[in-house]
């Protein structure tokens, strides 16, 4: 089974895919940020490296989708393939970060990639607004993301709430401005009750 865990940057996925695997005993599979060559580059120029970022994201993504379709038990994934196309490549054309060219290459590839992989069993969405995203930015403190402008910010929510709007898989709406799993047990519990409901219905398994 694949679950994924959509959200903005600062919307809490690493937190809460850590802690749902803990929970059920997952497999977790976390985004690459710490060892991606581009982003530095990139928050410092983002026209110059857009493409180069973008097409790193989707190939390391892509990995990921075809080795969890391999892989047994249960996968859970902090962020997904279709953000990279339906979001972050969207808004950085709409912003003239990037080159129609260079959009319309990175899409054909995306399609093609698409045509041969599944959507994801369960899909988490971390609904947050600005200031939440900007308050949990700050307070991780990675350098390269204090950069980041309230306009990109803004520009990305609007994209995943209309692709959010029109998803067509199992899908979970968490209000991450008022549910803070993070802090709260009573929070995380509610979260899990929720994802019980969904996966297993009125049978959940035994912890």
């Amino acid at each position: 089974m694949h679950i994924a865990i959509a959200g903005n940057i600062g919307s809490g996925k690493t937190t809460l895919t850590k802690m749902l695997a803990a929970h059920y005993g997952w497999t977790p599979k976390f985004e690459s940020v710490d060892f991606n060559p581009y982003l530095s580059d990139f928050y410092k120029d983002m026209e110059r490296w857009s493409f180069n970022l973008q097409i790193y994201f989707l190939n390391k993504r892509f990995k990921d989708v075809v080795d969890i379709s391999k892989c047994d038990g249960v996968i859970i994934q902090d962020r997904t393939i279709y953000e990279d196309a339906r979001i972050f490549a969207p808004n950085l054309h709409d912003m003239g970060l990037m080159s129609s060219r260079d959009f319309e290459n990175y899409s054909d590839l995306f399609d093609l990639m698409m045509s041969l992989v599944g959507m994801p069993d369960l899909l988490i969405y971390l609904k947050s607004t600005i200031p939440t995203l900007i308050s949990q930015i700050q307070k991780r403190g990675r350098d390269y993301e204090q950069s980041i402008s309230i306009e990109y910010l803004t520009g990305l929510n609007e994209k995943y709430e209309n692709w959010i709007k029109d998803y067509k898989g199992n899908l979970l709406v968490v209000d991450a401005d008022h549910i803070k799993f993070g802090d709260r047990p009573e929070d995380f519990e509610q979260i899990t009750n929720m994802i019980d409901a969904q996966l297993y219905g009125l049978f959940p398994p035994a912890k």
